[in-house]
């Protein structure tokens, strides 16, 4: 490939939208272009590094007996529905109609067609286990898409589905499928990704797991015991706390507390800490608008994510409004009266604790001396809290836990019966029983995997590929193309770095040496050669790796043997 063919522009300015390094130096770069909010084209570097990226991908699922199929972009909406998701899946979901009226979908995900695709031919026991897979255009129309490829609207998925006569059958393969994770990451280059426990949402399932790429700039929070092997998700961690009970309760007095409306406020007014505060958090249903009123203790906050799955349902901020009954800033378990339907929630933090501030519903008042036990006896509790920074870690119970961010590069789920029980797929086991076979879901994303790639292999001038990713494996630079053996010599280099397999970009632009390095370092490519007038007057060419650890010259006669040792050795030392 010449560089002066290559469709796409290179630049210095960083781009104002841009709130994160992988995003900046993809446009900056020439690696693709934005179509509208969270949806971009690709020019040929970008697509050459995903391309890759499938690949390894593909080895990896055929390796353990994946078999790669096709599901369509747009799906009937009747699939769906047999499923129950085109209700109860939210906006994300793009709902369409064709111009016969036929209601229509974008595929988000695919276990309905996949199940679709199967369900006539595995009728019986003999046709089991099997793993499904594709690599796949899916749209999800994300509220808040940032952050170039890591939340996006139209991206590239591969995604796999197993099916299984039994759970054990399932949990052997889930490690398959585990393993074969862990070899897909250490290939693409970010071995150092993690697996954590995760919240199934509308997947669905009894377990699952993201691989988390951890960087200070991702979007979802880890939760981390520096004590045990505990790696959690924010949106699955328990949070548990310890509460210690004062000796003797105090009575429940009402006390009046002008232009206070927050939980800091009441707790500084009273001198008291957080911790012996109950505050209201206040939520409402998607479909009914019903309240959903959250009681918690004051220094934790409430995990939307643990609080949608308790309800089964989606929620939204609370509108409070004057003729609802609930006093903002001032609502608290005490004689509440709330009109209309509401479903009230008492969070575990709360249990066995007395001598509580919170609020008396009614303005400018609060009470203290709250004791969940004398006074809301008929409680119930459930954990809808996040976990925190220096939390009680839920497996070996010391004080470790620690709040990191990553970014999702992966997931795999343990699905059940949910969509084989729903869209009624049966086989007929060794004595003619019926039976709904048990699933399993393992998805990667492509593009968010090429952008974290680049978030954390770049420098201050430009990303910094693997090999085994890279666009191309050879930068080939020729200065001085007015000089005519220089010129002469690189054409020769780059002909037979091409007879010899080696994917190499060759720029032999009339340019200055420092746009020709600026551009190189922007396409990140693993070895960069430069041939100029000097290094021909010492018979030798210069070799350079991207992150600068390789700086030396090669005499001429060696350099194409010595490119192809290091791109082995390079390929060898991603191997997991």
């Amino acid at each position: 490939m010449k560089l002066d063919k290559l469709v796409g522009e290179r630049f210095k300015e960083k781009p104002t939208d841009c709130v994160i390094e992988s995003h900046t130096l993809m446009m900056r770069g020439g690696y693709m272009k934005d179509v509208t909010k969270g949806i971009y084209s690709q020019y040929m570097p970008l697509k050459r590094i995903c391309r890759k990226i499938e690949e390894i991908i593909r080895e990896e699922m055929d390796a353990i007996d994946g078999q790669e199929v096709l599901f369509p972009v747009a799906l009937p909406a009747s699939l769906w529905d047999e499923s129950g998701r085109y209700e109860s899946v939210g906006s994300e979901l793009l709902r369409f109609s064709d111009r016969n009226g036929t209601k229509m979908v974008l595929g988000m995900t695919h276990e309905e067609a996949a199940v679709h695709l199967v369900r006539d031919y595995a009728r019986s026991y003999n046709c089991y286990p099997f793993m499904i897979y594709q690599i796949q255009t899916k749209f999800r129309d994300e509220a808040r898409p940032r952050a170039g490829l890591i939340r996006v609207r139209e991206f590239t998925m591969k995604d796999a589905y197993s099916f299984h006569t039994s759970q054990e059958d399932l949990e052997r393969y889930y490690k398959i499928c585990y393993n074969a994770y862990n070899r897909i990451f250490a290939r693409a280059g970010i071995p150092d990704v993690v697996t954590v426990a995760s919240d199934s949402g509308m997947m669905g399932g009894s377990l699952s797991h993201e691989y988390m790429l951890l960087t200070p700039v991702g979007e979802d929070s880890i939760a981390t015991c520096g004590s045990c092997d505990y790696r959690a998700n924010m949106e699955a961690a328990e949070s548990i706390v310890e509460n210690e009970k004062d000796s003797a309760d105090e009575e429940l007095t009402k006390v009046y507390t002008p232009n206070i409306h927050t939980i800091e406020e009441i707790c500084d007014f009273l001198k008291t800490p957080l911790e012996k505060s109950c505050k209201a958090v206040v939520y409402q249903k998607n479909a009914t608008d019903d309240f959903v009123i959250i009681f918690i203790r004051g220094d934790l906050d409430v995990n939307e994510t643990k609080l949608t799955n308790h309800l089964s349902e989606e929620i939204h901020p609370a509108v409070i409004t004057a003729d609802c009954g609930l006093n903002a800033g001032y609502i608290g378990p005490v004689n509440l009266n709330v009109t209309g339907n509401y479903t009230v929630i008492y969070d575990k933090s709360l249990q066995g604790t007395n001598n509580l501030s919170c609020g008396a519903n009614e303005e400018e008042y609060h009470y203290t001396g709250l004791c969940m036990e004398r006074d809301i006896p008929d409680a119930a509790y459930i954990d809808v809290a996040k976990i925190k920074d220096g939390g009680i870690c839920p497996v070996c119970g010391k004080k470790t836990i620690t709040i990191s961010r990553g970014i999702e590069v992966g997931n795999i789920f343990q699905l059940g019966t949910k969509y084989t029980e729903s869209m009624n797929m049966q086989y007929l086991d060794a004595e003619g029983n019926s039976h709904y076979p048990i699933m399993g879901c393992y998805g990667i994303g492509v593009g968010r995997l090429a952008a974290s790639v680049c978030e954390v292999h770049h420098d201050e001038f430009g990303p910094i590929w693997p090999i085994s990713i890279a666009p191309w494996q050879v930068h080939l630079c020729c200065l001085r193309v007015d000089d005519e053996a220089t010129k002469a010599y690189a054409d020769s280099l780059y002909r037979e770095l091409q007879k010899q397999h080696i994917e190499v970009i060759y720029d032999d632009r009339k340019a200055r040496p420092g746009v020709m390095f600026s551009d190189a370092d922007l396409l990140g490519i693993p070895i960069r050669l430069i041939v100029s007038p000097r290094n021909m007057g010492e018979s030798v060419v210069e070799l350079i790796n991207r992150d600068k650890s390789i700086q030396k010259k090669v005499a001429m006669a060696d350099i194409v043997e010595t490119v192809k040792k290091l791109i082995a050795d390079m390929m060898e030392e991603l191997e997991p």
